[in-house]
């Protein structure tokens, strides 16, 4: 496959005079080597939901906003705000000089650029337009202050702002090298800029000598997309990477047990769960649903296959996110019960149930098939079937092609609700293939230009409750942020979101 911008003269010139790389005078020293399970496939802002990206592009590109470590919102390329009228307007002051990585000005200009192309047919094509449907229009008010024109209150547009879709680009690199090259070449105003891109192989970035926030500590950041774990902790412990994400808990007594490395943990927002097809088939029947979710026992799956390290939900958000009801208790584990619903459903002993997964993440494939056990002692065959992760995201699932049940992992970034509730549920919406419920859209629409938090938590913790006595998925568990590291490795600290910036860490030699 074409290696884009790789081992040619251009590469120098760009990445050490074009896109910001240090210069022989304020040199950082060394090289980062982080493993990505997933390469997202795409550079672009606007075109992905995955924490994948988020873990990357957070170092290539920047919001208004950002989230430090501990999830506290801190101003990025906006220095300060003022929300006004009654919360349909805010004005941001922007930070002033600077560039991004082609030497192109960072201002006013392309912050409108950003929301006109995200709100506009580009932004059409992605999944990440919902989250900033709010928003009515950005005007420039001068070269460093805009206003934006909400078409309601959002509470949420803040924290929204510091993440994927309203990541700022570049609108005259854009213009001049169309949509198609800035994918795969991406420009944005973080710590690092990029040098190299081969898919599914590795992402080459290069130190910002002009980022506004800390300089980042080494010259060098490497993300290689190595999609089988035991071979990213064999790269680990050979030093030829120094830290691998989503560490798989099957190697956690690997890395403990060598002395060069540490494993690293965070509670973090990411859910995992199995949502059902709720249009074909006896998955149809809710209470052919609740006898699924009643078969498993979620609580020995995390025990025996998850070492503790996750904890079981009653719905898709985890302890962090703003919704979260304590109060709701998941089904109960109890297969005799599911087996009394599917008998009085009319399912017949050994009907199929088809489960679609993601291929590529062996925890939750070991998860999968533990489900599947739990089905057939209660009459049911469970078929897995594994599919490449841009056929199931982009194919399967958006299109209502899946079977009885299908994985569902999701990030939560904005450690609120809505983010989750508004993009799986509501109708229309890209991972929403199923449902229609006009209730619950009348729901969903009401919490999102609530003020007033109080009420809005209660309608959110609703909103949970309501899903769930519909049984529209099986949630099985939060889990931990887990990296293996290098101890060479200094100032890494895990993110509550996994979206990591790496400009403050370094290696020892």
């Amino acid at each position: 496959m074409k290696r884009f911008l790789k081992n040619t003269a251009a590469v120098a010139v760009i990445a050490l005079a074009g896109m910001g790389a240090f210069s022989s005078s304020s040199m950082a020293a060394g090289k980062l080597s982080v493993s990505v399970a997933l390469d997202p496939g795409s550079w672009d802002p606007i075109d992905t939901f995955l924490v994948a990206w988020g873990a990357v592009g957070s170092n290539l590109f920047d919001g208004l906003t950002e989230r430090d470590t501990n999830a506290k919102l801190h101003p990025g390329l906006a220095t300060s705000w003022d929300v006004l009228d009654d919360g349909v307007r805010i004005r941001f002051k922007l930070r002033e000089g600077v560039k991004f990585h082609n030497g192109e000005p960072f201002n006013a200009e392309a912050v409108k650029f950003t929301f006109d192309r995200l709100l506009g047919d580009i932004g059409a094509k992605g999944p990440q337009r919902a989250n900033y449907t709010s928003v009515k229009s950005v005007e420039i008010i001068d070269d460093y202050t805009v206003d934006f024109h909400l078409h309601q209150p959002d509470p949420v547009l803040l924290t929204k702002l510091a993440g994927y879709g309203a990541m700022i680009v570049p609108p005259k690199y854009i213009a001049e090298k169309g949509e198609d090259y800035f994918n795969t070449h991406p420009v944005g105003t973080g710590p690092f800029s990029f040098v190299s891109y081969e898919p599914k192989v590795d992402l080459e970035l290069a130190a910002n000598a002009d980022y506004w926030g800390d300089k980042p500590k080494v010259s060098e950041l490497e993300y290689r997309f190595i999609s089988e774990l035991t071979t990213a902790v064999a790269e680990l412990q050979a030093g030829r990477v120094d830290i691998v994400e989503d560490l798989p808990i099957s190697m956690l007594p690997v890395v403990k047990g060598d002395g060069k490395l540490d494993v690293m943990s965070t509670t973090g927002p990411a859910v995992y769960g199995l949502r059902f097809n709720t249009r074909d088939g006896i998955t149809a029947d809710v209470n052919v649903r609740k006898a699924i979710v009643m078969a498993v026992d979620r609580a020995t799956i995390i025990k025996s296959l998850l070492a503790g390290e996750a904890e079981e939900i009653a719905s898709f958000q985890s302890s962090l996110s703003f919704g979260n009801d304590p109060e709701l208790k998941p089904l109960p584990y109890n297969p005799e019960e599911a087996k009394k619903l599917l008998k009085d459903a009319g399912v017949a002993p050994g009907a199929e149930v088809q489960i679609d997964i993601r291929a590529g993440n062996p925890t939750f494939n070991e998860v999968v098939q533990a489900v599947g056990a739990y089905l057939q002692t209660v009459g049911l065959k469970a078929v897995i079937k594994p599919y490449e992760n841009s056929v199931f995201l982009n194919d399967i699932v958006p299109q209502g092609k899946t079977g009885a049940l299908f994985q569902q992992s999701w990030g939560g970034w904005t450690l609120d609700y809505d983010n989750t509730a508004y993009l799986l549920y509501h109708t229309g919406q890209k991972w929403n293939p199923y449902g229609s419920d006009e209730k619950l859209n009348a729901m969903l629409e009401e919490q999102r230009p609530m003020t007033d938090v109080a009420k809005r938590e209660v309608l959110l913790k609703g909103i949970a409750a309501y899903i769930a006595n519909d049984v529209l998925e099986m949630p099985l568990y939060s889990l931990k942020a887990i990296y293996g590291v290098n101890k060479r490795v200094e100032g890494f600290v895990p993110a509550p979101d996994n979206r990591i910036k790496l400009n403050t860490v370094s290696v020892k030699e």
